[in-house]
């Protein structure tokens, strides 16, 4: 069942996307070599919870941690623990909060130090893919306008979108309907209406498409083992526009 969003709350998605950006701002000035993915996800747990709000992913059965966490090859779904970060990783961060009833949703791909040529190509095309996507988020588009959108960016560059995981809508719950796949045929899926609010989050990968999930039951990596990025944004369809939440 899709459900549409007022502007009252809008606004308050908006609050728990500005908790969740936040907190991706602070671990970026933390991410250097030698730092855990547990050291990131103790300092996040810390600024949430300061920040009024909870943590969202262990509302997901089984999963005890307020990060994902994920290093080079792994897609999504990394579990925070040991591993340090070396210079030229690159690491894509997810956080997800509740608060005040309603949930945030954010993630980047972030370079440890400095990362080599190919691995900046594939940072910043997925980067140029969730802005495809957004850009695409406006009032009578087709849901697979906005898939398409995305998918082009990884063409165009010679890299693969994932085509397991997908985005979603988020509102009261972290997962809603619509399913937002990273792939499509433009004109097709669900007009887009008024108050729909997406998490887009596309994943591309410098290699194939294809991933698997490691034997902790949670992380996902490609297949091929060749770096993967993974970027996701909130964004309302508005009237007047999409508009980004999970910003400052």
């Amino acid at each position: 069942m899709i459900i549409l969003k007022s502007r009252e709350e809008v606004e308050k998605l908006r609050a728990s996307g500005r908790i969740v950006a936040e907190t991706l701002k602070k671990l970026a000035e933390k991410i250097a070599d030698g730092v855990t993915t547990l050291d990131l996800d103790r300092i996040a747990e810390e600024y949430v919870r300061k920040s009024g709000a909870l943590p969202a992913f262990p509302t997901v059965p089984g999963y005890n941690h307020t990060l994902c966490v994920s290093v080079n090859e792994e897609v999504v779904h990394g579990i925070p623990g040991n591993r340090k970060l070396k210079n030229g990783d690159v690491v894509s961060i997810d956080c997800g909060v509740i608060f005040e009833g309603f949930f945030g949703d954010h993630a980047w791909t972030f370079p440890v130090g400095q990362v080599n040529d190919d691995a900046m190509r594939l940072l910043r095309a997925g980067e140029e893919a969730l802005n495809r996507g957004i850009a695409a988020s406006i009032v009578e588009n087709r849901l697979h306008d906005v898939s398409a959108a995305i998918e082009s960016v990884a063409l165009e560059n010679g890299f693969s979108v994932v085509r397991d995981y997908v985005g979603h809508g988020i509102g009261r719950a972290l997962h809603e309907d619509p399913q937002i796949p990273n792939f499509g045929t433009p004109g097709t899926g669900m007009k887009l209406r008024r108050g729909l609010v997406m998490a887009l989050e596309p994943m591309l990968n410098a290699g194939t498409h294809e991933v698997e999930v490691l034997s902790d039951g949670w992380t996902v990596v490609t297949k091929d083992r060749k770096l993967s990025v993974h970027f996701e944004h909130v964004v309302a369809v508005m009237e007047n526009g999409p508009e980004v939440l999970s910003t400052i």
